[in-house]
């Protein structure tokens, strides 16, 4: 007789196999998370025991860890964030050294969140959370070919005092996402009840590779746009005839972490981009674009390129975004493709990515540490 293993025991398994090589968690819980996934089966709780892993040392007290603790779902360990000498944008350090990405170990995953995009991305857990101030789950999201969606500022609550920061979800797939962005987003819910799907297709949708002012990497442009292309021809999307350009929101979003939010710039650059995008997302479209102008790079550093340009200016806008695997480059490395939608539209994101997702090859997993 075969004995089936449980989804936090092979949870567990891996990391112990994979992660000495991925350092992608600082703290793992083998006993506790067991016996929580013992109670949340025989309590029968929606999420029966599925396991995840939480942000950083304080993961597991964010609203979302919270909310997926009571519908039962297992914190199997906390992963990898930003350590001492290191650049938040960039690195994440695990108990046992720099994380690596998962597909090529000589290049970071991206950060702030790094650790929980490595781990679903391994394998290591389902689901993980993150939280986003500038792009930091849509960047190790794209970086490490899983799904991530950052949610709708002021939507749930946040530590962040700024209000640029909100909580995300990183998982294989948006499909994988869902059980947990159910009990995030709505606090419960039966399981064949909709969750924002179906939508009607074609989506209307805006297309920019730079939002008329970052520099993207011409290889990354072009695994995105085939994408869009083939989006296009499924009839998932109808591209829709809008100016996507914004203004470059980098001093703006520097002026707002750094507690001046009433910079006259600040003010007037954000300002400038809110209302387009109010006439870009009316009647409730969409925007693609990359989910980063460069693909990953070296653990020394991303250069004169920004990793956020693409992304930061939905942290001060507070629109919801997600990155989805869209490809590769001819080396190896994965690349995003970022759909954001209107302000408070989760629900209605997460069924864009759905369809999205329907559409385009399934995002294949990472081979195993020492196998590149």
């Amino acid at each position: 007789m075969t004995r089936t293993t449980s989804a936090v025991a092979r949870a567990l398994e891996r990391i112990e196999r994979l992660d000495p090589a991925l350092h992608a968690f600082i703290e793992v819980w083998p006993d506790e998370a067991l016996a929580r996934e013992r109670e949340a089966v025989a309590r029968r709780l929606p999420l029966g025991g599925r396991p995840f892993a939480v942000k950083g040392p304080s993961g597991i007290r964010s609203y979302a860890a919270r909310r997926l603790i009571a519908a039962g779902g297992v914190p199997v360990g906390a992963t990898s964030v930003p350590g001492p000498g290191t650049v938040w944008q960039t690195w994440g350090q695990g108990a046992h050294g720099r994380t690596v990405n998962p597909w090529r170990a000589d290049r970071t995953p991206g950060g702030s969140s790094a650790g929980s995009a490595v781990a679903v991305a391994a394998g290591m857990a389902e689901a993980a959370t993150g939280s986003d101030g500038a792009g930091s789950v849509r960047i190790p999201a794209a970086w490490c070919g899983v799904f991530g969606l950052k949610t709708t500022n002021g939507l749930l609550p946040s530590p962040d005092r700024t209000g640029l920061a909100s909580a995300g979800v990183f998982a294989r797939s948006a499909a994988a996402a869902e059980p947990y962005l159910r009990q995030v987003l709505s606090g419960g819910g039966t399981p064949d009840e909709p969750f924002g799907l179906p939508l009607p297709l074609p989506l209307p949708a805006v297309y920019s590779e730079d939002l008329g002012f970052a520099a993207v990497d011409p290889e990354v442009a072009a695994v995105v746009r085939a994408a869009v292309d083939r989006l296009v021809a499924a009839g998932t999307v109808r591209l829709l005839d809008r100016d996507a350009g914004l203004l470059d929101p980098a001093d703006a979003w520097t002026a707002v972490r750094g507690g001046s939010p009433d910079d006259p710039e600040a003010v007037r650059v954000r300002r400038a981009n809110d209302e387009r995008l109010d006439a870009l997302f009316s009647g409730g479209a969409l925007l693609l674009t990359p989910a980063t102008p460069n693909r990953p790079h070296g653990h020394e550093g991303p250069g004169p390129r920004y990793s956020t340009a693409l992304t930061w200016a939905f942290n001060l806008s507070g629109h919801p975004a997600a990155s989805l695997p869209a490809g590769f480059t001819g080396d190896g490395c994965p690349v995003g493709l970022q759909v954001v939608a209107p302000r408070g539209a989760d629900l209605g994101l997460l069924g864009a990515a759905r369809a999205v997702e329907d559409a385009l090859p399934a995002a294949p997993a990472p081979p195993p540490p020492g196998r590149r």
